[in-house]
């Protein structure tokens, strides 16, 4: 499976070759390094562990800082996991840089949401507010709490107040418009989760 970890940098749009828009968000991908190799044999799976963006040595604690000696690459900021079968395919110091992927390809785009704070039913649900006429007490509560006493508790999952974004999110089946190999950017149609600066993961589309 292709897989490679970017930095959001920001939306755009570019012009196809009969003229139609294409809204595009501008992701800086890679260059990765291989960090570590994990086998069936030592871990219990086959997987290439792989760094991202470069890190200040006074930044790294110990335990990293050994990792990164051990394997010869400079210090890294993110360090991820991507399962695959073909370990054969990657060394320990690799580069990977975003020409895995090319015009065309089907990728899916995981990233942690933008935090809104605390918010209440209205904003976070989509709930409806009450009457605002003269005399009403209901404007923007969450609604009745429990059904007398019977149940005689308020049920799981109920739609309440609470901490609203800042949550993993996954878009599926975006198009890589376009890939510029030199300066490392993929273009990908359409809007991503997160804010602008936030590390993405990038991995080839498993849905038709």
């Amino acid at each position: 499976m292709k897989a490679i970890l970017g930095k959001k940098i920001g939306m755009t749009q570019v012009f196809n070759e009969d003229g139609t828009v294409v809204p595009v968000t501008v992701v800086e991908a890679g260059p990765l390094s291989v960090v570590q190799k994990k086998t069936e044999e030592n871990d219990g799976y086959n997987a290439i562990q792989i760094g991202f963006k470069a890190h200040k040595e006074n930044r790294v604690n110990k335990p990293k800082k050994g990792h990164f000696d051990k394997a010869g690459v400079e210090y890294k900021k993110y360090l991820r996991e991507f399962r695959t079968e073909n370990l054969d395919q990657y060394e320990i110091g690799q580069e990977i840089k975003a020409d895995i992927f090319k015009s065309g390809d089907k990728v899916d785009v995981s990233g942690v949401s933008k935090g809104k704070g605390f918010q209440g039913t209205i904003k976070r649900h989509n709930q409806h507010r009450g009457p605002m006429s003269h005399g009403s007490h209901y404007h923007r509560s969450p609604g009745s709490m429990g059904a007398a006493s019977d149940p005689s508790k308020v049920f799981k999952g109920k739609k309440l107040p609470g901490h609203m974004g800042h949550e993993k999110v996954t878009v599926s089946n975006l198009e890589v418009v376009r890939v510029d190999a030199e300066k490392n950017l993929l273009l990908i149609k359409g809007a991503v989760p997160g804010p602008r600066g936030g590390l993405l993961t990038i991995k080839e589309s498993t849905r038709v």
